[in-house]
């Protein structure tokens, strides 16, 4: 496997509790959480997560980005100390900040494994595919707190499982393992954690092999829909499908398929 570390792009050097691997012939970047055993995200580290998001979406050798973490916990949450310590203006930006998988152009996948809670589990819920191990546990604990998910973790589960199953998670705290999660739409896949990083890899490929500029489209279209009234968000549907016809990408869709054979994608 070809794979080079941050040092060999604009990324920042001193990244904090993560760091950026390249993996040059798969055009992927993964973002490794890696402050064992539990991956607690700091509140300085939700600021770079969310710089590097935005250099990799600037990035032309990357056409997808995975979020990982390493050991045995994909994260526990966030520094509870730190939300005591930082300022009013800091906390504003917590949102922002987690959101960046979901501004970011380019499919996002996270790969979660063990306690996925808290900011870990927001950050995830603002990316596009979760690939899940069956051991997986989900929850947003913040009542046991005296607090409420910050970052939308609520909000964006109330999209996915309705407002019942919300707030029986948030409002009790309550712990969603793996299999539950796949069934209630929130992971996209459940499998063995020795089968997470093969179907990581398997996704990767799969998404690559598609138009850039079809999944830029797709992505921002869904994303800006997802509120957005039927007869609306069909509008806006016809739209982008009517700009897509002028593009390079679906001429050369259109082109291999009479030909059979496979397209090559240029993302114009």
């Amino acid at each position: 496997m070809n794979t080079t570390t941050s040092q060999d792009t604009a990324i920042p050097r001193d990244l904090d509790g993560f760091r950026v691997d390249f993996h040059g012939q798969q055009k992927r970047a993964d973002i490794v959480l890696c402050r064992p055993p539990f991956n607690i995200i700091s509140m300085p580290q939700r600021d770079q997560l969310r710089a590097v998001f935005e250099a990799l979406d600037r990035d032309e050798r990357v056409r997808v980005i995975v979020l990982r973490a390493e050991g045995e916990h994909f994260s526990s949450g966030g520094d509870i100390k730190g939300f005591l310590e930082a300022t009013p203006e800091h906390v504003s930006r917590l949102a922002w900040n987690i959101a960046a998988p979901a501004r970011c152009s380019k499919p996002v996948i996270a790969v979660n494994q063990g306690y996925c809670f808290g900011v870990g589990f927001e950050i995830s819920l603002a990316c596009d595919f979760r690939i899940c191990a069956q051991t997986t546990l989900y929850a947003l604990p913040e009542q046991k707190l005296g607090q409420i998910p910050g970052s939308g973790g609520s909000a964006r589960l109330q999209k996915i499982v309705g407002i019942t199953r919300t707030k029986d998670i948030v409002m009790r705290s309550r712990r969603i393992p793996g299999p539950q999660a796949l069934d209630w739409g929130v992971a996209t896949e459940c499998l063995g954690v020795a089968q997470l990083a093969g179907a990581t890899d398997a996704l990767v490929e799969e998404l690559i092999g598609f138009s850039p500029l079809a999944q830029r489209t797709a992505k921002r279209l869904l994303n800006e829909t997802e509120d957005a009234l039927l007869t609306t968000a069909i509008e806006l549907e016809g739209h982008c499908y009517s700009r897509l016809r002028t593009s390079d990408d679906f001429r050369e869709g259109v082109e291999a398929f009479h030909g059979k054979r496979p397209p090559t994608f240029t993302g114009r």
